[in-house]
């Protein structure tokens, strides 16, 4: 397994930014490589996307959601990855997101990538693209305030 992990700050407040966060189906637009998202319920999502010039898909479960605080997901199919992400109010218009990611290679293109940092380069470009998203937009493009504890959803 390898593990990466990124920080960014973000000039909107806390409650827009994890709004915005919660458009999974958006990703595509600020996450390279990735050319769809669908979520299927509440708690599951479908990805698709072009790495390493071959198309791959794979299901992903979110585990744990508490709002304004943190999203935590596993894959379920395709290589194994898992990961969280964190928002912490920095003030009335500013929020820190902090994403930590543990995933699995898949022969010896993907590790030479994971070595040489493409990875880690990857997801900091992903968290800036999403900072220029969320600050060029007044306002989310929706949100989901649902909790989710152990894989299930609260009421």
């Amino acid at each position: 397994m390898h593990n990466v992990e990124q920080s960014i700050e973000i000039d909107r407040p806390l409650s827009t930014v994890y709004n915005q966060w919660t458009q999974f189906e958006t990703f595509p637009i600020f996450m390279h490589g990735v050319t769809e998202v669908r979520q299927v319920d509440d708690t599951h999502l479908h990805w698709k996307a072009m790495l390493g010039g071959k198309d791959v898909e794979w299901d992903a479960e979110i585990t744990e959601q508490e709002p304004d605080r943190r999203i935590s997901w596993k894959s379920t199919s395709g290589a194994h990855n898992a990961g969280t992400v964190r928002f912490k109010r920095l003030g009335r218009s500013r929020t820190a997101v902090r994403l930590v990611m543990a995933y699995e290679t898949n022969g010896a293109y993907e590790s030479l990538g994971s070595a040489i940092g493409a990875v880690d380069a990857r997801v900091k470009h992903t968290l800036r693209d999403f900072k220029h998203f969320a600050e060029a937009h007044a306002e989310e493009t929706g949100a989901w305030r649902g909790e989710v504890i152990a894989g299930r959803q609260l009421p």
